[in-house]
């Protein structure tokens, strides 16, 4: 699922056809694997908490499922970050997983039947190691994410800003904070912007 303002084409766009103006080559960003391969490849971070993000990872959770198991053996923590479209399947819960369900909001431009799949939403709801992230533009977009907490029984709330630089992140992350605070949700920032802007990593 891409979106207005989404910074990753390389993602979910496997054709390189997105006009995001992000350069990438599609055919780099593939690359097929064994799931001993990617395990031994994570392990190398030396790392307690492995992501997987997307697009949307869990539409290969079967896929990932023999990775999640080998490191959780480790004693590494695994979380996905899903936009909440997909839901988990009882193997992946019962590995041990966990997720951060970040579902689009209005601003993003994608058609609301799209973005927001309420068995799924209810699914994450009753999980053990979940949270739900909401991307904001200004604090009016507040007012959607108290709408979908409140119809799905939504916990552990995170806000972050929208942005792309850390200028648009530190005046969003003031815009945002009181009326955070005053509905006591947690409030994040993208720190990876703040260090490095919108620079691509390794």
């Amino acid at each position: 699922m891409t979106c207005r303002w989404c910074d990753t084409p390389y993602t979910w766009d496997w054709k390189g056809e997105s006009d995001t103006g992000v350069a990438y080559r599609a055919a780099d960003e593939l690359h097929a694997l064994p799931p001993d391969e990617v395990t031994a490849q994570l392990l190398d971070f030396g790392v307690e908490l492995i992501v997987i993000s997307g697009g949307e990872p869990l539409s290969q959770q079967a896929r990932v499922l023999p990775v999640v198991r080998a490191l959780r053996e480790r004693g590494i923590a695994v979380e996905f970050e899903t936009n909440g479209t997909v839901a988990p399947g009882d193997a992946l819960v019962e590995a041990g997983a966990g997720f951060n369900v970040s579902p689009k909001l209005a601003h993003s431009g994608v058609a609301k039947d799209r973005r927001l799949v309420p068995e799924v939403l209810k699914r994450f709801g009753q999980l053990p190691r979940v949270a739900f992230k909401f991307v904001c533009g200004d604090a009016s977009d507040l007012d959607e994410v108290d709408t979908l907490v409140e119809e799905f029984a939504l916990r552990n709330v995170w806000i972050m800003p929208r942005g792309q630089s850390p200028e648009e992140i530190d005046s969003g992350m003031r815009n945002l904070a009181d009326a955070v605070i005053a509905r006591k949700w947690n409030l994040s920032g993208r720190l990876h912007v703040n260090i490095w802007g919108s620079k691509r990593g390794v």
